[in-house]
């Protein structure tokens, strides 16, 4: 009966069908797929399964080990859906891992320095597109998919989310398109003392989110606002609520807490004009 059971799961999590990939493509993920038969678990499955049309996946982020277990879990579970992660563009420059990086078609954003000379003299002065929501929509509005830690960062504190990002809110009202929150818990000790940077990880993905009634007050922003000031302080409050709905379902899946209260409407003149500019408002990990 073991012997059985444990068939059926490499079949299921290494062995499965990967249509949407070429055949080289499609060895290499399954190369991956190898450590997270022993490293992770995962509940929601059904939630991505046979899914068909754009999404974009909203994560929680602990370490840097579960920024390339993770989306290859998704993928394989996806079967073989590329996912567009937006990540630093600095990833994209070192060898190997940048080639790999690359074949999933990742969406750089320019605005943070690198730590090594060697690669910040190899940043572009001038970033390749001028707007980083607008590119996102556009992969979106193709049919593909999009990946954000709206973190922004790693998160090493076990009991608590960081703020969330505007910007997933900013493309997920301008887009229409649901977002599945992935809450990922790598935290180990009995009383969840610290999160650990390498070691099991757990995988609860949640049921999609709409926003149609948010997307819908989003669009008809600048029909309605007098001047083009009042028109970005209402996509920013919409946007800034749509981001909260996020980081509550994942602080309720990674079983983190999420302490920030839900954005209001008085904003004063500097929150407003500091954030106004969503060209980079993603701030990847």
């Amino acid at each position: 009966m073991k012997n059985f059971f444990r068939m059926k799961y490499l079949r299921e999590n290494l062995f499965g069908k990967l249509p949407f990939l070429q055949p080289l493509e499609s060895l290499l993920l399954r190369f991956f797929m190898i450590p997270n038969l022993f490293l992770l678990h995962a509940e929601g499955l059904e939630h991505i399964r046979d899914r068909k049309g754009p999404v974009i996946f909203a994560f929680n982020h602990n370490n840097s080990m579960e920024s390339l277990f993770v989306p290859v879990f998704l993928v394989y579970h996806s079967g073989g859906r590329k996912i567009s992660f937006v990540i630093d563009w600095m990833f994209g420059k070192i060898p190997l891992l940048g080639s790999l990086f690359r074949l999933a078609e990742p969406v750089y954003v320019y605005h943070k320095r690198s730590t090594w000379a060697v690669l910040e003299s190899r940043r572009p002065k001038k970033p390749p597109f001028p707007d980083t929501v607008s590119l996102c929509c556009e992969k979106l509005g193709r049919g593909g998919r999009i990946g954000i830690f709206p973190e922004g960062t790693r998160n090493r504190d076990p009991f608590r989310l960081l703020p969330g990002k505007p910007g997933i809110g900013h493309i997920a009202l301008r887009s229409g398109v649901p977002v599945i929150p992935v809450g990922i818990n790598c935290v180990s000790g009995r009383k969840r003392k610290k999160v650990h940077a390498f070691g099991r990880v757990v995988l609860k993905i949640g049921k999609p989110l709409q926003f149609d009634d948010l997307s819908e007050s989003y669009r008809l922003a600048g029909r309605t606002s007098s001047s083009s000031l009042a028109e970005g302080r209402e996509r920013y409050v919409l946007a800034l609520t749509a981001t909260h709905r996020v980081m509550s379902n994942l602080a309720g899946l990674c079983g983190k807490k999420y302490t920030y209260p839900a954005p209001g409407l008085k904003l004063d003149k500097k929150s407003i004009a500091d954030n106004h500019n969503i060209k980079e408002v993603l701030c990847p990990a």
